[in-house]
């Protein structure tokens, strides 16, 4: 009877060992699975920060293609106007504003009695008279114009005697968003501010821009609920940045807005501070919350962006980051773990149950022999608990790879649809506009104001790109923008020697064996003696006369042998000049 208790005892202890064990490793799994989870999501969020910031890039390039074009639109102006303010009327600048297709063109002057600097003619009526001394930073880049000196506003498009900020508010018209350029060579007694609405810029986003990325990610995620772009610095305020003009109307300001682009709905009281210290720290923070009666898993991303950004703080200065907050619903990571969960339940099951009959087929069998062989029992007895030991070990070391396997194989199977769609949102997203079909956006941009020149130049500009659907080709898309925009215009600049009918331009682009591809040929009568004299990338050397600097070139070297790329220059069959530029693809 002892015995026979000492048994039970021993089966029950066995049996809670096996429980205990289990539970312990249930919970580890558990733990294990959603700190996987979280990772996995923190992994889609940074996918989804780098498409943003790729498409935000590209809408940067756009507008400073916009700037170049203000300024080209400010030199033909000032060929066509008196020097002195006095004799151009206003009429004269409506008329010329239409033919330079602006929007409008104002004049500013210096008034040394009112210590200002004023606009004195417009083509708007509504901008006669305004002064500028108030217009924080404008008024500074104004006066260093005038003065002839290189524009030191940290942010905006400085050029040669020409400065542009971003698209903004009309101080003037507060219903009106514009995006001006001011010239100044000292040639005349007055400022040109040739400016543009935001119409071009719109078609832009709609079509290639942050919002309609962020507007895609969110209908083709089921686990995304909200993503917001937040300037970290006006955010904490809750009301648009504003200011009053002269007429007491309010001016609300794009550059320092606290929403830069998404939708802000689902809000925590906590969302300051969260924004704030993912800010200051520089590092991510998630927390999990209730908002809009929905159980949300919240993420605040710290975006890093060039200095000199359109980002502004409530002071006016640049910000170098602004936050990307992404929402998710919780409930759809829930349901995925709970079938992770209920998998390793099973299995934790099936073992327990398994370990249960193999100890009472190990007790039934003692119990028949007991009588005919105590004696051979009481020899071997260690050596079968032994055994029974060294067979829980095994279970538990097959549970473990089992468990380990199944978690992979459950990762894979329940996430494979997210992940091929982040794998398709950075990889194979196809950002299109209405005149080529580019998946870059960047390049898109680059090549839309590419073609504008074309057209306005008489160049036939032939372009083609294939297997360009990826917004990270593992360079940056300055860099890229800056190797393709500078041999575009040294095409440009090469066959605006020729009769119209000879102004050919074919520019391809291709990915092909992990290698980035760019094939430039355009029309020149001396290919042969060029390229063989191999000159052309040699600071300061240029086949143009006038004031070309011979500076374009050799960036574009500069920029391919910094990725370990090649740039070649041959002739073809069509005694074309061709530049092909081999980059490789990480």
């Amino acid at each position: 009877m002892m015995r026979r208790r000492k048994w039970v005892v021993a089966i029950i202890g066995l049996m809670l060992l096996i429980g205990a064990n289990n539970t312990i490793y249930y919970f580890t799994a558990k733990r294990s699975l959603e700190n996987s989870m979280k990772h996995e999501m923190l992994a889609v969020a940074k996918q989804i920060q780098l498409s943003i910031e790729q498409s935000r890039l590209g809408g940067e390039v756009f507008q400073n293609q916009i700037g170049r074009e203000l300024r080209a639109v400010s030199i033909a102006a000032q060929y066509a106007l008196d020097p002195d303010i006095e004799k151009v009327t206003n009429e004269q600048l409506t008329e010329l504003a239409a033919k330079l297709d602006v929007n409008h063109i104002s004049l500013f002057r210096p008034d040394e009695e009112k210590d200002d600097i004023i606009i004195e003619r417009s083509s708007d009526p509504k901008e006669l008279g305004a002064g500028s001394k108030t217009w924080d930073p404008w008024y500074q880049a104004f006066q260093q114009l005038f003065e002839l000196r290189p524009v030191s506003v940290k942010w905006g498009q400085a050029l040669k005697h020409f400065w542009t900020g971003p698209y903004e508010v009309a101080t003037t018209d507060v219903e009106k968003v514009y995006k001006w350029g001011y010239y100044y060579d000292g040639s005349t007694n007055y400022m040109l501010d040739p400016y543009i609405s935001n119409d071009m810029m719109k078609q832009y986003e709609d079509a290639t821009g942050v919002n309609r990325l962020i507007k895609r990610a969110v209908e083709d995620n089921a686990s995304l609920l909200e993503i917001t772009a937040v300037n970290p610095d006006t955010f904490s305020l809750g009301k648009p940045v504003l200011t009053k003009n002269s007429n007491g109307e309010w001016v609300e300001h794009i550059t320092q807005a606290p929403i830069i682009y998404g939708d802000y709905t689902y809000k925590l009281k906590d969302d300051v501070n969260n924004v704030d210290k993912a800010y200051k720290l520089n590092r991510i923070v998630t927390v999990n919350a209730i908002s809009n009666d929905t159980h949300v898993l919240k993420t605040y991303i710290p975006v890093q962006i060039p200095k000199g950004s359109s980002v502004l703080d409530k002071a006016g200065n640049s910000l170098d980051r602004y936050i990307l907050t992404i929402v998710s619903d919780y409930q759809f990571v829930q349901d995925s773990l709970d079938a992770q969960f209920l998998n390793i339940g099973l299995i934790i099951t099936f073992l327990t149950v398994l370990s249960v009959l193999l100890v009472v087929l190990i007790l039934n069998y003692f119990r028949r022999s007991r009588n005919e062989v105590v004696k051979e029992t009481q020899v071997t007895y260690v050596e079968e608990i032994n055994q029974l030991l060294v067979s829980v070990k095994a279970q538990r070391h097959d549970f473990l790879n089992y468990v380990q396997t199944i978690q992979s194989l459950v990762d894979l199977g329940k996430t494979a649809e997210l992940k091929d769609y982040m794998r398709e949102l950075t990889g194979e997203i196809q950002l299109t506009n209405e005149m080529i079909n580019i998946g870059n956006p960047a390049i898109a941009a680059l090549i839309r104001s590419k073609l504008a020149q074309a057209q306005e130049k008489k160049v036939r500009f032939e372009n083609s790109f294939h297997g360009l659907d990826k917004l990270d080709f593992g360079m940056k898309s300055l860099d890229l923008t800056r190797v393709i925009g500078n041999l575009i215009d040294n095409a440009f600049d090469e066959v605006m020697k020729y009769p119209e009918e000879r102004r050919i331009i074919r520019l391809e682009g291709v990915l092909v064996d992990n290698n980035l591809e760019f094939v430039i040929r355009n029309t020149c009568d001396d290919a042969s003696r060029i390229a063989e004299e191999g000159k052309l990338f040699d600071q300061g050397y240029s086949t143009k006369k006038g004031v070309h600097q011979g500076l374009g070139l050799p960036i574009v070297k500069e920029i391919v042998t910094s990725y370990k790329g090649t740039l070649q220059v041959k002739v073809d069959e069509d005694g074309f000049i061709v530049f092909a530029v081999r980059l490789p693809h990480y």
